[in-house]
């Protein structure tokens, strides 16, 4: 059953090593790609049945007993982002398939992507801090490649924007482990849940907290660190832009999850009161930063820099209600954002551009696409029945349950106005007549509406049928909120504190 937690490392890996092998052969590469995606995905599966049926599941490649080996950890957060990952990765190559130009492809355009995902997995699936900086790098690495791939003038400008922050937070958590290590002499992650109980240091524990807390923000866009964010992810293809939308910030924000309910909860309301108020300030500068924007794919970068704030919001509440309404929203997030992306791919092919003042008359052009767009649109406003209005609901309740009325304004306000924000792409791409319909570009192409029409299934099926979706997240959140569970699956029941058991479970919240 353990192989379970190395096979989405090796099967990416792999893939990618047969793609080089199939160097000049373009639709060989493809077809690779897909299997081996759709490989992962029924592993993935696998994976998240396991652990639902069993607990947390952990494993140590090499055979040095935790903590002085390299651990593999899945708990069902871990799982779930697992298979979206790998769902994500299906259903991009195949867009990439229709949409990604044979120069890219030449230059080696899905082993890279594959690479990708394996660093994704490795960041959800890795039991220690070194490594999941290793992780780090490696989709760092493989996503510069991707943004940068193709050579345009304005990839090229978003690339170094893109990796010289992304460096930056590298450097701030390379720092922070170095520092960690030398407090506390480990970097395992249950290892530090136990040792940091009682730590004598809480001002410099409380320190470090912060370095994590900006490496990881920066990561994830929180605000005031976004700003890599807009500046990259509308220069490269649409299908690179689609799973970085879908996936690299949420690395980020499962980072933030895991060490802020695991490691760094000794001093809950001064660390988790910042992170409330970051998710506001995110949910509110992204917003805004949207409604200003004029091109289709700024809009939806600065949407997702909003629904960062989202996601984050939950952590600061801390609360069981607020992680499971988290874990939820992160799901739904991944879908939508990718499903929007992609969509952006196909307007530009059916129009005239990215600028909504060249598009037009789409809605009487393409009614199917349309309504495509309308889904995940409405889903990402939190308009009931779909996936978003179930999301924002739980984590309105969550902070209106202890008090938190601000932020749950906040939230409400910003999904007004992230619904003004979609609106004034459906009025000028869909609604105003068309300066320009290329009705020869191909619209579609099977191969580009399978995957969005697959993601805006998802949505309607979440939000109609949130119940054992709902059941999932409650148990993930069950599980964030009790430390000692990770702690037994990682080193063993003798090695686990009672008092690792924790803050969260123990109401205590700031």
């Amino acid at each position: 059953m353990k192989i379970l937690l190395v096979l989405p490392l090796l099967i990416p890996l792999t893939t990618a090593a047969f793609c080089l092998l199939a160097w000049r052969r373009a639709r060989v590469q493809l077809w690779l790609c897909v299997a081996g995606a759709a490989a992962l995905l029924v592993t993935a599966a696998l994976l998240l049945m396991a652990v639902w049926q069993n607990g947390i599941l952990a494993t140590q490649p090499g055979n040095w007993p935790a903590p002085f080996g390299i651990t593999l950890v899945a708990d069902l957060l871990s799982a779930i982002l697992v298979v979206l990952a790998a769902l994500m990765g299906v259903l991009v190559t195949i867009y990439s398939g229709a949409t990604i130009d044979s120069r890219r492809i030449a230059f080696g355009y899905y082993p890279i992507l594959q690479i990708l995902l394996m660093g994704v997995c490795g960041a959800f699936l890795t039991g220690d801090i070194f490594n999941l900086y290793v992780w780090f790098e490696v989709m760092l690495m493989a996503s510069f490649v991707l943004l940068a791939l193709g050579g345009e003038r304005a990839q090229l400008e978003g690339a170094i924007k893109y990796v010289t922050l992304n460096l930056l937070a590298s450097t701030l958590f390379l720092s922070a482990a170095g520092l960690l290590y030398a407090l506390v002499g480990t970097l395992n992650m249950a290892d530090l849940a136990v040792k940091l109980q009682g730590a004598p240091h809480s001002g410099l524990i409380t320190t470090l907290s912060m370095l994590f807390l900006v490496s990881f923000g920066i990561k994830a866009g929180l605000f005031p660190l976004f700003f890599w964010l807009p500046a990259s992810y509308h220069t490269p293809p649409f299908a690179v832009s689609a799973i970085f939308a879908g996936l690299l910030t949420k690395v980020g924000v499962y980072s933030l999850i895991r060490v802020f309910t695991l490691i760094f909860v000794g001093d809950s309301e001064y660390t988790h009161t910042i992170i409330l108020v970051l998710s506001a300030l995110t949910m509110l500068s992204g917003v805004l930063g949207a409604l200003a924007q004029n091109e289709v794919r700024r809009i939806l970068s600065f949407l997702i820099i909003s629904g960062v704030g989202f996601a984050v919001m939950g952590l600061g509440l801390l609360t069981e209600a607020g992680l499971a309404a988290s874990v939820f929203y992160i799901i739904h997030s991944i879908i939508v954002t990718t499903a929007l992306f992609l969509l952006s791919g196909v307007m530009r092919r059916s129009g005239a551009g990215e600028e909504l003042r060249k598009l037009g008359g789409l809605y009487a052009a393409y009614p199917l696409l349309a309504l495509l767009f309308l889904i995940p649109a409405l889903s990402m406003a939190g308009i009931p029945p779909f996936s978003g209005f179930i999301g924002k609901l739980a984590l309105l309740r969550a902070a209106l349950e202890i008090g938190q009325y601000t932020i749950a304004a906040i939230a409400l306000v910003v999904s007004v106005l992230t619904l003004l924000a979609l609106t004034r792409i459906w009025s000028e791409a869909f609604w105003k007549e068309a300066p320009e319909i290329d009705e020869s570009k191909g619209a579609f192409q099977p191969q580009t509406l399978f995957p969005i029409a697959t993601l805006a299934a998802l949505t309607v099926l979440i939000g109609l049928g949130a119940g054992p979706m709902w059941t999932l997240s409650q148990r993930a959140a069950q599980q964030l909120s009790n430390p000692s569970q990770y702690v037994r699956a990682v080193l063993g029941d003798e090695k686990a504190e009672p008092k690792v058991a924790a803050t969260v479970a123990e109401g205590k919240t700031p």
